[in-house]
């Protein structure tokens, strides 16, 4: 029997989890829509399997991966995907129409000479590089483009024939406004090249990206990675129980399984956590049993509160908004979240649910309008993103006017709050 550590089969890895299952509604699609070369968007909760589904599911030399951040604008998005596509960008004297400093792209030595030996003829319309040859000499000239431009874009990356797919790794992660004007030239990408990408980021909205930009309707796909059922859920404890040689009592699974609110990562750390309590550290031979005798409830109170500094701290910052206004509509926003039942917060709060409850508890209520709340449920994301709170913690879906909670972690800490405190806490009284 190979010998596995608890780390490599259970918790966080850098690397796919030993014990990973597929889902056949999830893995099963993605990897019909990659062969079909549509753009795809995987989305779902934090610490969900994401990005275990993409490496488990993509060639990792089949794609180049572009890492989003919440300082990045477009034209950083562009030259980012250009850098890894072999690329080395500089900044020109010459500006664009919009003001900002043309680039200069060049193809980066060892990529240039893979090219060059695989007889690839670069062409020099609008990036990229020039190459002519006289006789046996060759030259090559790097050209500018517009980074604001994705026609440029796109003409630098068919210049070196790139075929690989582009990954955009929390993509929720970028301004409100860049992810509206990527959705507008995910359009050009379809149209005009072969180019495809795969988006994933934190949400809960099945059509994000259509939501933004109509006009992707039929050419984007959505993959939602967030739900995983008890059987699947089952099925990842005995896969690492059998990596590890032990197994897991069934009073333990069925027990972990309710409580984890379908929460991979809480299941995960949970047996990780049960096997070290067992004395478990890497792959056993007597076949122990665990979790027998463990308070699962305790346990996975334990794993959340080690999440409630940045859960607090999400209450206070989010409560804040953008800058102090009269109404205050962060702040009250968390009213309808503090003071809903967990298992119906799961579900989602509707927009009238919300409006009804601010209708009622907000003390400038005849103040209020529809205009108010929905600018307010609009913009928080944005919200969490400005003010560094990552993983996000709740996000609005325009398209079914439900506010979710997307880290099941903070519906299960919610669980054991009191809602009245966490209420006075951020400057709201409770009735």
């Amino acid at each position: 029997m190979t010998s596995h550590t608890v780390d490599e089969v259970f918790g966080i890895s850098r690397t796919l989890p030993l014990n990973y299952v597929a889902r056949p509604d999830v893995d099963g699609r993605l990897l019909g829509e990659l062969a079909a070369a549509h753009h795809v968007v995987i989305y779902g909760s934090s610490k969900q399997g994401k990005t275990s589904l993409r490496k488990r599911c993509m060639d990792p030399g089949g794609y180049i991966l572009v890492q989003c951040s919440n300082r990045s604008d477009i034209a950083d998005l562009h030259s980012n995907i250009l850098k890894r596509a072999g690329f080395e960008i500089t900044l020109s004297q010459k500006r664009s129409s919009s003001g900002r400093h043309k680039v200069i792209a060049s193809l980066k030595a060892a990529v240039k000479a893979s090219f060059f030996g695989q007889g690839v003829q670069l062409e020099g319309a609008a990036g990229g590089e020039r190459e002519t040859t006289t006789g046996s000499e060759r030259t090559t000239a790097a050209l500018e483009l517009d980074i604001d431009d994705v026609n440029d874009v796109i003409a630098a990356l068919q210049s070196i024939g790139f075929n690989k797919k582009i990954v955009l790794e929390d993509f929720h992660y970028l301004e409100y406004q860049v992810q509206r004007d990527f959705s507008v030239e995910l359009k050009a990408f379809h149209e005009a090249s072969d180019i495809t990408f795969v988006i994933v980021g934190v949400w809960l909205e099945d059509n994000r990206l259509i939501v933004y930009n109509g006009d992707l309707t039929g050419r984007v796909v959505s993959i939602n990675a967030d739900r995983w059922n008890a059987g699947e859920l089952r099925e990842v404890i005995a896969t690492g129980a059998a990596l590890l040689g032990v197994s897991f009592a069934p009073v333990f699974t069925a027990a972990l399984i309710v409580l984890a609110r379908e929460s991979i990562y809480v299941v995960q750390e949970a047996c990780r956590r049960a096997c070290l309590e067992a004395g478990v550290r890497q792959t056993r031979e007597d076949n122990p049993l665990i979790g027998a005798d463990l308070d699962v409830d305790a346990l996975v109170k334990q794993i959340v509160d080690e999440q409630s500094a940045r859960y607090d701290g999400f209450l206070s910052t989010f409560a804040d908004g953008f800058q102090e206004t009269e109404l205050e509509m962060h702040k009250w926003l968390l009213y309808p979240i503090l003071t809903t039942n967990t298992d119906r917060l799961n579900r989602g709060l509707k927009y009238r649910d919300i409006k009804a409850i601010l209708r009622e508890k907000h003390p400038r209520e005849g103040e209020l309008n529809s205009g108010n709340i929905t600018q307010s449920l609009q913009s928080s994301a944005s919200l969490q993103v400005k003010k560094n709170i990552m993983p996000i913690v709740i996000d609005y879906d325009q398209s079914s006017k439900t506010l979710y909670v997307v880290d099941k972690g903070f519906l299960i800490w919610l669980h054991h709050q009191d809602a009245a405190e966490l209420l006075e806490d951020i400057g709201l009284a409770a009735e």
